[in-house]
């Protein structure tokens, strides 16, 4: 593999790494480890903990699709591996 292609796997996988640590976060984080902490805080008359575990973290993970899409079409377009 050429230096391009190991850079452009270094560039995907270090975006793969970010999104799967942001939803690590969120998924096991907010919603397990962090609960009773976040639920001081309440959120719609919720506590932020278990809103995080019911509907935050899928808004989260919504974004994150989009998130991904977006920056894996820039990583793309900078390597010119991209489709258009």
């Amino acid at each position: 593999m050429d230096k391009s292609g190991e850079a452009y796997w270094k560039a995907t996988l270090g975006l793969l790494t970010k999104i799967l640590v942001v939803w690590f976060l969120v998924s096991f984080g907010a919603g397990i480890l962090f609960a009773d902490m976040l639920n001081g805080i309440h959120l719609g008359g919720y506590p932020l903990g278990f809103w995080f575990a019911q509907q935050g973290s899928i808004y989260i993970f919504v974004a994150l699709i989009f998130i991904y899409a977006k920056k894996m079409g820039e990583i793309d377009r900078k390597f010119d591996v991209h489709e258009e």
